[in-house]
Parts: C-alpha cells; sequence; structure tokens
C-alpha cells in the first residue's frame, strides 16, 4: 500500500503513521464496522474530483443506520473532510475509504454502549482486477461458497464483518487459478463478485441480477445501468441462472475497485469469442470518459476538490 500523509479520525488529521485504534477496538473483534469504496480521479473538465461522491455518502449513512450505528458527523461534514484530506494529501487521483466503527469502550456481543468512531483514508490504488483484466478480461469460477443470506445478515449493508463471506470466496478462486468468484445467492441465482456487481450480455441485451437476489445496491452499477441506457441498450434486472454464465455472449463486473472490467472466461468457459464485446466496449468507454470527466452528459456525478484545500500543502 502507498502511504499518503494524513488520514482524518474523528474530526482531526493526523499523520498516517499515527493514525492508530486500540487492540480491544469493538469493531476488530466483532466487525462492527460499516465502509465505503470512493474513487477520486483527476478529470480533464474539473481536476480532482471525486466519483458521484454524495450517494456513497448516503449509502454509508444508510449502512450505518441498518446497524443502528448514529454517526457523530453530519453528511456534509463528512464530505467536506474527505475532499480537504484530498488536497492536504496533495492527491490528484486516489482511492477514499471512509470508515464508520465501534470503538474502545466495552467489550461482549451488545454493542450499543460502544462509541462510533469515523475515520477516512485515502492513498493509490490502481484498478482492483488490474490493468491487463480491464483491457482483456479476467477469468471467473462459481465459487463454492454462497452470497450471504437477507435471513441472516444485510446484504444490502456495507458492512466489514459480512466481508469474510467474500474473502472466503476470493481465496477459494485465487487457489484454483483464477481472478474472481462469482457467487450464487441462496437460491442458486447469481449474484454478484466478492466485490462487483455483475451484468451479461445476450443477443445485444444487458442483463443484471435484481437487488432482491441478495447483492449490493452497486453505485457504478447504477452508473453504469444508466449510460447503457443512455446509449440505447436495453437492460434488464432480472434473476439469471448460473448456465446462462456459459451461454453468454459477453459478461462484465463493475464497482468502486474494479471500475468497469471484462469477464473473458466463467469455470474454463469462454464468454463468446473470448475476448470482450461490443457492448461492453462500448460502455466501458462511456463509462470510462464519465469518471474522467470527458463527458458533459455526467458532470454532475463528479465533486470537484476546491484549489485551496491544495494550497494547504505549501502552508503546511
Amino acid at each position: 500500500m502507498d502511504a499518503a500523509d494524513l488520514i482524518w479520525m474523528n474530526g482531526e488529521f493526523v499523520a498516517w503513521d499515527d493514525a492508530k485504534i486500540h487492540v480491544l477496538t469493538h469493531g476488530l473483534h466483532y466487525g462492527t464496522g460499516v465502509f465505503e469504496g470512493v474513487r477520486c480521479y483527476d478529470t480533464e473538465s474539473h481536476g480532482p474530483a471525486v466519483f458521484r461522491h454524495q450517494e456513497h455518502v448516503e449509502r454509508l449513512f444508510q449502512s450505518a443506520s441498518m446497524y443502528y450505528m448514529d454517526i457523530p458527523f453530519t453528511r456534509e461534514q463528512l464530505r467536506e473532510a474527505t475532499l480537504e484530506l484530498i488536497g492536504r494529501n496533495g492527491q490528484r487521483s486516489c482511492y477514499i475509504r471512509p470508515l464508520v466503527y465501534r470503538g474502545y469502550g466495552t467489550m461482549g456481543l451488545f454493542p450499543l454502549d460502544a462509541p462510533v468512531d469515523v475515520s477516512i483514508a485515502t492513498w493509490a490504488w490502481g484498478s482492483y482486477l488490474g490493468d491487463e483484466g480491464k483491457a482483456n478480461g479476467i477469468r471467473a469460477r462459481v465459487s463454492s461458497w454462497r452470497r450471504i443470506s437477507p435471513d441472516s445478515l444485510i446484504p444490502q449493508a456495507k458492512a466489514t464483518g459480512q466481508y469474510l463471506n467474500s474473502i472466503l470466496a476470493k481465496i477459494e478462486a485465487h487457489k484454483s487459478g483464477y481472478e474472481e468468484a462469482i457467487l450464487l445467492d441462496d437460491h442458486g441465482y447469481v449474484c454478484e463478485g466478492t466485490g462487483e456487481n455483475l451484468f451479461v450480455v445476450r443477443g445485444g441485451k444487458i442483463f443484471t441480477p435484481p437487488l432482491s437476489s441478495s447483492l449490493l445496491d452497486g453505485i457504478n452499477r447504477r452508473s453504469v445501468i444508466t449510460i447503457a441506457e443512455d446509449l440505447g441498450f436495453e437492460v434488464s434486472e432480472r434473476q439469471i441462472s448460473r448456465a446462462e454464465l456459459y451461454l453468454a455472449d459477453e459478461i462484465y463486473c463493475t464497482g468502486t475497485a474494479a471500475e468497469l472490467t471484462p469477464i473473458r472466461e466463467v469455470d474454463d468457459h469462454a464468454i463468446g469469442t473470448g475476448k470482450p464485446g461490443e457492448v461492453t466496449r462500448a460502455v466501458q468507454s462511456a463509462f470510462e470518459d464519465a469518471l474522467h470527466g470527458r463527458s458533459d452528459r455526467y458532470a454532475h456525478w463528479l465533486d470537484p476538490v476546491p484549489a485551496e484545500h491544495f494550497s494547504k500543502v505549501a502552508a503546511s
């Protein structure tokens, strides 16, 4: 990991190496935390700008609320703290990780007496599945692990402890020679990757699993649906069987970390021609334009970092 200069913790900017917590922090023991993955891009039109910042902040608050955590800051305070942190770190582009967690003060399974702490970190991080994967596609396998059921936890909350589910699937895929895993839901339908939403293309139409299939309501998922429809493609949300993956003309996945990455093979079945297809390429190109500020149509998705925040680097 590429260390930055500062991390924001509970309202203060602290040195990267000093951003520490107590070993008895509640969230460390029980996974009582929620988080977001956000990106800032050095855009052509607005300079450094956070992509769909307000939506990420809103989802963070929703996740916290579902786990009975009252964030001790307003949405605007966290938004402004993020923009200032990027500027103070002198970053033109970066990955952003806001984290809300139960802190030090009590132990045991009843969490409501533990304080709610908040931190924000930013660092340089390339595409999660690699530039080669974005260009030529990745190999995936259907995991033996099922996506967490809504009868057990809350799949639509981006909660820290829940990601043990994805970690098991990710390790399984890696050990068997694949770049990514695809999880089925508790009914056996296609759900999502370990950190990405999935899209299947058949006959020029795009299909994606519905929110009722235990998946996270991805912000890049929403963005790519809008872009695909604006390009004239028909997008349908419906349940997708495992076999439909093998029969697909194209498959791609989306996420803040992964951006838009084609999937060229599933369970040793080549998808279509075994290369990213025309629909995938069209959506990917338009999505990259939106991320990097090359599209006026989606400029409202960008939250620019004010220039004065960068001036604080020279003044400090």
